[in-house]
């Protein structure tokens, strides 16, 4: 039996809405911060599904997205190293498209099924942008979302599957294009949207002899409220009854993610023995056919969106979004000069201690330390240490510091003496903070986060942050 083990969600903590000064449309959107990217929402989806998990048994790890940082360079490996996964793993990104997540999904479970591996992470993320103004931009959202697939102790076996490919520009965005392109509409919904999600749909249910009455839940992409009724209305499932919520008034069209993370959304209310249908589109479509085992019941509350769609703060200033996404500039403070270019190759040197955040364990005290060194700072023992990572340790906030003066794009600079659970102490930038609600011995968990870019170079590092949910 091959599925879903694990499953998880992303969604940031700031939002565009009715109180945000030049957001006109009366709905929220989620928005990554500005030291967030389709990479670092791709590890805390992750991270959400894999929990506590023995990370040595993953075999593999698949991102899709359509808002990588990256041309050429693999952000599969980055996201693998943060999670500190073994290097001897397939790692792949897929791209071009909106079903890349789902691809990605496929060619996981095709993977395992042909033996070539146990269990492979599958994690899709997107942070679009559209011109300020715009439908698109009152609909999109930022999220993401992550599947274990396995061959064991799975929560959704993959009954079928179906997927089908079409030439056609509805949405898109080319090569150096900052924001999303799209066609007239009428165009894009009848000629693409629904022409190929019934298509597929019916197929995969043909194929298991299965109509729409068999199914407890139905998962559809869907560009907006209106087109989600019409497809429905001409497959035969009813809206209210079987149709998971799209939320396009509090979570909007994630992109790549947002199929999967209703998926999430609706195996945390499912119960052995229903089945889910879900379809997304992209170019083409694709279908799935799932039905919830028993397993289900040791997975729910791990990393559903709900309860992170409920912990947000709303932008009170549409303009801090748009220098955020880099679509107008802020006259700064104080002037300072650019950050300097980081060191491709010190950057190799310490990714272990900087990507994935490993810190030590004296094997003759047994106290954790970070930064990694050669000398224990308790014991005074040479040489004589394990690797330990802190990136999914509990803390608590041991004393802190604000700089009003220094450059960050969300003022003030938190700096913070963390003491983590079990030992090891490290001092970082607090980051998805309201400065009004810091206090010491305040609870913190670790988030992987973008600390700045510049010539080309994306330097990512951890930051503490408030747990939320």
């Amino acid at each position: 039996m091959i599925g879903i083990k694990a499953y998880g969600g992303y969604v940031p903590l700031y939002r565009l809405g009715k109180s945000t000064v030049g957001w006109n449309p009366p709905v929220e959107k989620p928005i990554a911060s500005h030291d967030e990217d389709s990479i670092t929402m791709a590890v805390a989806a992750a991270m959400n599904c894999l929990g506590n998990m023995e990370r040595s048994s993953i075999d593999g790890l698949y991102f899709g997205s359509t808002s990588s940082p990256y041309r050429e360079k693999q952000a599969a490996a980055t996201i693998a190293t943060a999670l500190n996964l073994r290097d001897d793993i397939a790692v792949r990104d897929f791209t071009g498209s909106l079903r890349a997540g789902t691809t990605a999904l496929s060619s996981a479970v095709e993977t395992v099924k042909s033996g070539a591996a146990k269990q492979i992470l599958v994690t899709m993320a997107d942070v679009r942008v559209a011109v300020s103004g715009s439908d698109l931009e009152r609909s999109i959202g930022d999220g993401a979302a992550a599947f274990l697939v396995s061959d064991s102790e799975v929560v959704a076996a993959l009954e079928g599957s179906y997927q089908l490919y079409d030439e056609i520009y509805d949405v898109w965005r080319a090569q150096g294009d900052a924001t999303l392109r799209s066609w007239e509409d009428r165009f894009a919904f009848d000629e693409g949207y629904l022409r190929l999600m019934p298509k597929a749909l019916s197929q995969v249910m043909a194929q298991k002899e299965l109509k729409p009455g068999d199914f407890s839940r139905a998962v559809f992409y869907a560009p907006d409220a209106r087109r989600i009724r019409e497809l429905t209305t001409k497959l035969g499932f009813d809206v209210k009854s079987q149709v998971e919520d799209p939320l396009f008034g509090t979570m909007g069209n994630t992109g790549v993610a947002f199929a999967p993370m209703l998926l999430v959304s609706a195996l945390e209310k499912s119960k052995p023995g229903e089945r889910i249908i879900v379809g997304n589109y992209g170019g083409g479509a694709d279908a799935f056919i799932f039905t919830v085992t028993p397993e289900i019941e040791k997975a729910k509350g791990k990393g559903g969106p709900s309860k992170l769609l409920e912990s947000k703060e709303i932008l009170p200033d549409y303009r801090v979004y748009a220098w955020w996404r880099g679509l107008t500039e802020v006259a700064p403070g104080r002037r300072r000069p650019p950050p300097d270019a980081p060191s491709a190759s010190a950057l190799f040197r310490e990714r272990k201690k900087n990507i994935a955040f490993l810190g030590v364990k004296c094997l003759n005290c047994g106290q954790p330390q970070y930064p990694p060194q050669r000398v224990c700072t308790f014991c005074h023992s040479k040489d004589k240490f394990e690797d330990y990572r802190f990136s999914d340790r509990k803390a608590t906030l041991f004393t802190y510091a604000m700089d009003y003066i220094g450059g960050t794009m969300n003022p003030p600079i938190v700096i913070s003496m963390v003491d983590f659970d079990g030992g090891g102490r490290a001092m970082l930038e607090m980051t998805d903070r309201n400065i009004d609600n810091i206090s010491i011995g305040m609870p913190l968990q670790m988030t992987f986060r973008k600390l700045f870019s510049t010539e080309g170079f994306d330097n990512y590092y951890w930051r503490c942050m408030p747990p939320r949910g």
